[in-house]
């Protein structure tokens, strides 16, 4: 069995793909969409995720994937360093949640298939 390693030892996309359970196609991709996410890179591009990079992933994914919030909301809530913008389903209908929430949760299930 393979030893977890510390919070403080760098990361590769692969090791950070598997303990967030995130395709490592999503992490590139929010490297794009966040310029705080920069993890370091050697050669042939292979990514290492320091330790303020494993912690700001984590909080993108809490932002995105749990609270609701939209791409566009994380980019402000990082650049403002505050939760200032409202998570996107704040703007629903009342009457609507529930039914989203419980497609979100089924699309979810249905993926992880």
């Amino acid at each position: 069995m393979i030893e977890p390693k510390s919070e403080s030892a760098f990361r590769t996309i692969g090791e950070l793909s598997a303990e967030l359970g995130l395709p490592q196609h999503i992490l590139r991709y929010w490297e794009t969409r966040f310029p705080q996410l920069r993890p370091l890179t050697r050669a042939g591009n292979r990514r290492y995720y320091r330790p303020d990079d494993v912690m700001l992933v984590r909080r993108i994914d809490r932002a995105l994937n749990r609270d609701g919030y939209t791409i566009k909301g994380v980019q402000g809530l990082l650049k403002n360093g505050s939760a200032a913008t409202a998570p996107a389903h704040e703007s629903i209908s009342p009457d609507v949640l529930p039914a989203l929430l419980q497609i979100r949760d089924e699309l979810k299930a249905a993926l992880a298939d």
